[in-house]
C-alpha cells in the first residue's frame, strides 16, 4: 500500500440518473507508466477529472501519493501534474508568460521558474517567437505548452489526456523520450489514449474501463496471458485484441456505401 501512486476505493460519479463511473478501485504503483483505456464515453475523463481534483466523486476514495485527495488538496496537487483533455490554457499570454504563471503558481521562486521556462520552450522548439499569444498557436504548439506546464515543477504523478493527439511525430517522439526519462527518474505517468499501439509502446500496465466499470487491471503481459489462456492458440496477442476481447467487442466490416461504389 505504501508505494501507491494511485490507489481508489469505490470511486463513483453520478450525473443525475447516470452513472458515469461505478466502484471504480484504481492501484497504480509508484514509478509505472500505466495506461488508462476504454470505448469512447465509458468513464476515462470523468475518472482522470477526479483523480486530479477537477471534479467531485459521488462517493468513493481517492488517495495520491498516500495522501486523501479530499483532506489535502493543495498537498496532492502540488505533487502532480495535469495535460487534460481541453488544455485549458490562458490564450491571451505569451508562451513565457505562462510557463513563468505555472512555475509561480506551483511555487517555485521567480529566478527557478524563468529559467525553467526557457529550458522547456527550448526543449519543445517554442522558443523562437516569444512574444506570439497562445490563441495564435497551433494545435500541437498547444499540446507542447500545456506539456511543459505540467512538468515544470518535476510532479511526482502526471496524468496525460491524449497527449500526442494533434503533435507530429518529431515532437511525439521528443514527448516520449521526455516521459521515458520521468519514469526512470521514479515519476508515475497516468495516460489516456485511444492510440492502442501508443500505449503498448509506453507502458507497462494498463487498467480497462467499460461502460463505467473496471472490468481489467495489471500488467499487459498478465493481460496477455488472461486472453492466451482463453483462446488457447498460441498466439502473441496485441494491445488492440486485448481489448477487444475483454471489451467484448468485434471487429466490424464496414457497409459499402452505395454513392462510393
Amino acid at each position: 500500500m505504501n508505494n501507491l501512486a494511485i490507489d481508489t476505493e469505490g470511486l463513483t460519479r453520478r450525473f443525475g440518473e447516470l452513472e458515469a463511473v461505478r466502484e471504480v478501485n484504481l492501484r497504480v504503483e509508484a514509478g509505472q507508466f500505466f495506461g488508462f483505456l476504454g470505448p469512447n464515453g465509458a468513464g476515462k475523463s470523468t475518472t482522470i477529472k477526479m483523480l486530479t481534483g477537477l471534479l467531485e466523486p459521488t462517493a468513493g476514495r481517492i488517495r495520491i501519493l498516500g495522501l486523501d485527495l479530499e483532506a489535502e488538496p493543495i498537498a496532492v496537487k502540488s505533487q502532480i501534474g495535469v495535460v487534460p483533455e481541453g488544455l485549458a490554457l490562458f490564450d491571451r499570454l505569451t508562451g513565457p508568460e505562462y510557463l513563468n504563471f505555472a512555475g509561480r503558481m506551483y511555487g517555485l521562486d521567480r529566478a527557478t521558474a524563468a529559467e525553467r521556462a526557457q529550458e522547456l520552450l527550448e526543449f519543445m522548439t517554442l522558443a523562437d517567437q516569444p512574444k506570439k499569444l497562445i490563441v495564435d498557436y497551433s494545435h500541437g504548439m498547444k499540446k507542447k505548452l500545456a506539456m511543459a506546464a505540467a512538468v515544470i515543477h518535476g510532479p511526482k504523478v502526471l496524468f496525460l489526456d491524449e497527449p500526442f493527439e494533434g503533435v507530429d511525430a518529431i515532437a511525439a517522439g521528443t514527448l516520449k523520450a521526455m516521459l521515458n526519462r520521468m519514469i526512470v527518474r521514479g515519476a508515475t505517468i497516468f495516460l489516456t489514449s485511444h492510440v492502442l499501439e501508443i500505449v503498448e509502446r509506453l507502458c507497462t500496465h494498463v487498467a480497462i474501463i467499460s461502460r463505467g466499470q473496471l472490468v481489467a487491471q495489471g500488467s499487459i503481459d498478465e493481460l496477455r496471458s488472461g486472453v492466451a489462456a482463453r483462446h488457447d492458440d498460441g498466439h502473441k496477442a496485441s494491445l488492440e485484441q486485448i481489448f477487444l476481447d475483454i471489451v467484448g467487442g468485434e471487429r466490424v466490416v464496414a457497409p459499402e456505401l452505395s454513392w462510393l461504389e
